[in-house]
């Protein structure tokens, strides 16, 4: 594999992203929630403090529990809605120009192609969560937090947004219509999301498999501040297999 011919694809669809619309408006959707969220929460647990403080007389909440643990779990959320737009277009765009032949004729493998359009929407990703930066350090500036559960929240934002990205771009390559690409990775990473809530009543074997396949229940670490190898392997697990469907069904694509 040619990582430069990777880093060539990443780059020009990054590109591309800010010659339409979608980059910016998802950049500006994104920030203008994240923003509304954060002073929610800190003015709410500046009154919870007060509050506490008055008739407790006592030590306030830790800023993890009322700022940062919320913050980062809603991010998610967030995500969970705005990936599907930005991983819809990389290939179901490419089949409906035609161009995806062209790509394919190219001195390029398939793994090369597929893993320059998944870093191009990574990357993408990486400056959102960049230009959240501020939030923490508005937190060190006013006050005392945890380093940890914040570097530990952004690592779990990483990988849950790679799980999601995969997932993006295996429907992108299923069709050539970019809304139906978008709706299936909302719907499957909703799927993904709250399958274990299913597992209480699915017996003992099958909820813990329930609880296991959910995208949310191997985050809780990370929001805790604690980096579990575990939940780390199935992110990267989960990753490398919507990327293995999508090398197979652009195989087949190629070969009709």
């Amino acid at each position: 594999m040619n990582i430069g011919n990777v880093w060539t694809i990443a780059r020009r669809d990054y590109r591309s992203y800010f010659n339409s619309p979608i980059a910016y408006i998802v950049i500006a959707g994104f920030l203008t929630i994240m923003g509304w969220m954060f002073f929610f929460n800190l003015s709410h647990f500046n009154a919870q403090a007060m509050q506490y403080q008055v008739f407790s007389q006592g030590k306030s909440p830790s800023i993890t529990d009322g700022i940062i643990r919320p913050l980062y779990g809603n991010m998610n959320v967030i995500f969970l809605f705005l990936i599907p737009f930005i991983t819809m277009r990389l290939i179901a765009e490419e089949r409906k120009l035609h161009t995806i032949e062209l790509l394919m004729t190219a001195p390029v493998t398939l793994t090369e192609i597929i893993l320059g359009k998944f870093f191009s929407a990574y990357l993408l990703v990486i400056v959102m969560l960049a230009l959240t930066l501020v939030y923490p350090i508005i937190l060190f500036l006013t006050g005392n937090p945890e380093l940890g559960p914040i570097a530990a929240s952004y690592l779990g934002v990483l990988l849950l947004a790679g799980c999601y990205l995969s997932l993006g771009l295996f429907f992108s390559s299923l069709t050539e219509n970019q809304i139906v690409a978008g709706a299936l990775t909302f719907a499957s990473g909703l799927f993904f999301w709250l399958v274990s809530w299913a597992s209480q009543s699915a017996g003992p074997v099958w909820g813990d498999v329930l609880t296991h396949l959910s995208l949310i229940s191997h985050y809780q670490n990370f929001g805790q501040g604690l980096i579990n190898t575990g939940d780390i392997v199935y992110y990267l697990s989960f990753i490398g297999f919507g990327l293995f469907l999508t090398h197979r069904v652009l195989d087949s694509f190629r070969w009709r």
